[in-house]
Formats: structure tokens, sequence, C-alpha cells
């Protein structure tokens, strides 16, 4: 019995709250000259609202989050009692080198160049209260499917859990000519999977599995 996928909960999928990053900006200090170290809390560069995003590098990349000890199973299969234990927590991520628009900002543009936002809004300000989860910065990760599986075959099975990571560059370019660059990591399908350990693996996800589970 070859490697099983299954993909589901793509993380565009609409949500009803917004969670909205921290605002870019910078602040110095300063102090009289007698040296009573008083503090002045000063804006000193804020993300124009009008620039234009350009992304580069985009890559795609399926990462294990999960995988059971391997259990043998004899003539006829039978269900499956070995849990999956975590071995990687995918978090969205965004880092700017100056001021930058919101996370939440950078990451609407990020989903719609990926695919996962389908929007003709040019900004999530601009998208009518429509929210995604994608733009969350606080997304948290796929839960580890407790769902007992059941094969139908004798072999040494193990079961597993992955997603679909994906990460970019970025430029934010504004119309006076200023400019930010960074990059966004953000996961996208939630994957479940059985292997056996008897036949070669078949996705790269399998072979994984196969290294940490299989003997």
């Amino acid at each position: 019995m070859r490697g099983t996928v299954g993909r589901v909960c793509g993380a565009g999928l609409v949500i009803g709250v917004l969670v909205t990053g921290l605002g870019a900006c910078t602040g110095e200090a300063g102090g009289d000259e007698a040296g009573k170290g008083r503090r002045t809390g000063k804006a000193a560069a804020q993300a124009c609202a009008d620039g234009t995003f350009t992304w580069s590098q985009v890559t795609k990349r399926d990462r294990l989050t999960g995988v059971s000890d391997p259990e043998r199973l004899g003539e006829g299969g039978g269900s499956l009692q070995n849990r999956m234990r975590r071995v990687y927590t995918p978090r969205p991520s965004v880092r700017a080198d100056g001021p930058a628009p919101s996370p939440a900002e950078i990451l609407f543009s990020f989903g719609k160049k990926t695919g996962e936002i389908d929007s003709d809004a040019r900004t999530l300000a601009e998208a009518g209260g429509d929210t995604w989860s994608f733009t969350d910065v606080r997304l948290p990760a796929p839960d580890l499917d407790d769902d007992r599986v059941t094969p139908h075959a004798a072999g040494e099975f193990v079961q597993y859990a992955g997603v679909r990571e994906v990460s970019a560059d970025f430029r934010y370019t504004c119309p006076d000519g200023r400019a930010v660059s960074g990059h966004a990591r953000n996961w996208t399908v939630d994957i479940s999977g059985l292997t056996d350990c008897d036949e070669r693996p078949d996705s790269a996800l399998a072979r994984e599995v196969a290294r940490r589970a299989c003997a």
C-alpha cells in the first residue's frame, strides 16, 4: 500500500475577526542639557499608505508537522492506535528592514500574490470589511488529527500530518521613491497522510516520515 495524502483546510478561508499587526514606526529619545534624562517620544518614520508591493523568490514547501510511531498490521488491516507527536509548528512571519505597512496588509498582498486570497481590493483596508485567516500573523498551527485511521491491508503503517508553507521576499515602494524590503511566510494547506514502511515512499513528506519513523 503506497502513501496516501489528503489536503484540507486552506488558510485563506474568510473569517469573522481581523487581527491587525503593530503599525510600523520608530521613536527617539532626548534629554536636556542639565542631564535630567527627560525622554520625549517622536515618530521618526512611518510607512506610506499608497505604496506598491513587488514580490520575488516565491517558494512553496511541504513541511512535516506530526508523525506517529509505526504499527504493524496483519492481513486485512485494522485501526491504528498510535497518536501523532508534533515535530514542527508552522507560524506566520513578517519582517521588514524599515517602516512598512502592518503585517496584516503585507500578508493580504502576499495572499493575493499566491492565490490564497481572491479579492479585487487594492489593500486590506479597502476590502469592505472582509477578512481572511491568511492575514492573521497569529494564525495558530493546525491541530494534529486524533481520528483513528483504518488501513485495509497488511503492512507497517505510520500516520503523519503536514502543511504547505509559502514564503517570499517583498519590496514596498512609496510614490515619493522611499522603499522598504522584507520577507513574509505563512502556511496554506493542512495535509494528512498515511504511509507504509514496507513500500517505497512516493512523496517528499512520505520520505521524511520514513527517515523519522520507519526502521
